[in-house]
């Protein structure tokens, strides 16, 4: 299970870019543990300055603005068996 976290004021582009990031999960069969982080100083820890932005395992993987979905599934992708 991935940690995904929606670092954001709760605007719009926050809520749609956790609604965004749900919809693709569930669409690849990832299970992920979704948290909205709206605390300030937590954001800032991540060394985000734009918002919304997206961390999984702990990784800053996006920030400034609604993701696409294509960029989304990227996150999602497992790597190929070897």
């Amino acid at each position: 299970m991935k940690q995904v976290k929606i670092l954001g004021s709760g605007c719009a582009n926050c809520r749609n870019t956790a609604q965004l990031v749900e919809s693709v999960a569930q669409e690849h069969g990832v299970e992920i543990a979704l948290e909205k982080i709206e605390e300030m100083q937590q954001i800032i820890a991540y060394g985000v300055m734009r918002t919304p932005a997206v961390v999984i395992d702990g990784k800053v993987v996006h920030a400034g603005g609604v993701p696409t979905p294509a960029a989304v599934a990227q996150w999602f992708e497992r790597p190929a068996a070897s």
